[in-house]
């Protein structure tokens, strides 16, 4: 089982919310670099543009994704609107 975590963007952010995540970006990809080191992240991106759709992320378990989240500087810093973390049991297709 795996767990995948979202960060949704505020609907609502004016370009003020746009400059301060350009401004903790290098924080933020900083933590990811150490964090994934440990092999507990899987895969991270963004939906289109970031700002306006957000993220995801799967990780090797929910406390794991539980862990990046508490830790990671958009979420410390006030920067993402919601997060939620879903339990994930994939398929998975060998290819030949």
């Amino acid at each position: 089982m795996f767990a995948v975590s979202f960060y949704d963007a505020d609907p609502d952010a004016g370009p003020e919310h746009f400059q301060r995540l350009v401004e903790t970006y290098p924080r933020h990809r900083a933590y990811l670099d150490e964090f994934a080191t440990g092999g507990d992240v899987l895969m991270i991106g963004t939906f289109g543009d970031p700002a306006a759709q957000g993220s995801m992320a799967i990780f090797r378990s929910r406390d794991a994704a539980e862990r990046f989240i508490a830790g990671d500087p958009f979420v410390t810093e006030g920067l993402v609107y919601r997060t939620r973390i879903q339990d994930w049991d994939p398929l998975v297709f060998s290819q030949s």
